[in-house]
């Protein structure tokens, strides 16, 4: 049975809430005045509160107020006079569910029962709702929890298939094979780090690419910059989020450019060989779309000349570019003998 406490100061129109609202289903629990039904309400948990607006001593408005800071303070329906229009209107500013106007006669009861039972319903739905947001914020906490933990085995897994690609590397004589196998590593290297990104942020399906290719320009410098050949590696990127795939296909495309220009663009042996810049840029070009620029200020390429290497770079960049529904341009990075390559792709965010 619904209980319901019932605030107002008039004796005999509480006697007459009690025996009429116990003929609609309620439970009735009676207060002569505001200070009371507080007391009450803190005492035991009722499903519906009544409050009257006036009230000697302690209004209808305080009354609701005080109830309002209680804990678990159930819904409050308040009751004013026949003009009391603004009144019922602050009453639901201070947190009422809904309002009745008082009126003679038993046709106030019904009208206040109907409120009772609306208040009820709308409650019941609010209880519902909470529950299964609260449910789905559960459920995508521990979705993002295994994502996370996918990505932190996925890293770890790619590490270890590095590890060993460097270890078959380091036991081959022959130095063709030796290059192509460190070609490999730096593209496992590349795919490694997204997914190091993804579990180590708050977001486990898009990466941060300032901060990837960060990361990724790095790890590159190191590997191609010698004393005798240093390479100044330089990134210039915009605060970008990929999804996971889309920073896979980036990251892919900008180890082979880097790696082809660090490889190419600056020739010589031993010590003739000469050093260089080598920059990198990921910028937003509006209108969801972002632009992707490598360039050197080396020796340059001839057009439509064939791969210097084994080709399977060329044939990387063109695969990953195509899954952003794009490709590379290349072009010169400035004029004169020394005019550098300029690779740029434009792609969409999304």
């Amino acid at each position: 049975m619904t209980t319901v406490l019932y605030i107002d100061d008039d004796a005999g129109l509480r006697r007459l809430a009690a025996r009429t609202l116990a003929r609609h289903g309620f439970e009735v629990t009676v207060a002569e005045g505001g200070a009371e039904g507080v007391a009450l309400a803190s005492a035991r948990a009722f499903d519906l509160i009544a409050v009257d607006h006036y009230m000697p001593g302690m209004d209808g408005l305080e009354t609701l107020q005080q109830l309002r800071a209680l804990p678990d303070v159930p819904p409050v329906v308040y009751v004013t006079g026949s003009e009391e229009g603004r009144i019922a209107v602050a009453a639901l500013k201070a947190g009422a569910a809904d309002y009745v106007v008082k009126s003679i006669g038993s046709d106030f009861f019904d009208l206040l029962a109907s409120a009772f039972a609306q208040v009820l319903e709308r409650s019941a739905l609010e209880r519902d709702k909470a529950a299964v947001e609260d449910q789905l914020r559960a459920s995508n906490a521990r979705l993002e929890a295994l994502l996370s933990e996918v990505n932190h085995r996925v890293a770890n897994s790619l590490q270890i298939v590095s590890a060993m690609v460097r270890m078959q590397s380091t036991a081959l004589d022959n130095a063709d094979a030796r290059l192509a196998l460190d070609d490999t590593q730096r593209r496992i290297a590349a795919i490694a780090q997204v997914h190091r990104r993804l579990y180590t942020s708050n977001h486990v399906d898009q990466v941060d690419m300032r901060e990837y290719l960060g990361a990724l320009v790095e790890e590159l410098g190191e590997t191609w910059s010698t004393p005798t050949a240093p390479r100044m590696l330089r990134l210039a990127a915009d605060p970008i989020r990929l999804s996971t795939d889309r920073a896979v296909s980036l990251g892919v495309i900008v180890t082979e450019l880097v790696s082809n220009a660090c490889k190419y663009a600056y020739p010589g042996t031993g010590s003739d060989r000469c050093g260089g810049e080598v920059r990198v840029s990921l910028v937003d070009d509006g209108d969801a779309y972002f632009r992707l620029a490598v360039e050197d200020d080396g020796i340059g390429m001839v057009a439509d000349a064939a791969p210097r290497g084994t080709g399977v770079g060329t044939k990387l960049i063109r695969a990953m570019a195509q899954s952003l529904q794009s490709s590379v341009e290349y072009g010169s990075s400035g004029a004169g003998a020394q005019s550098g390559v300029r690779a740029t792709l434009r792609a969409a965010l999304g």
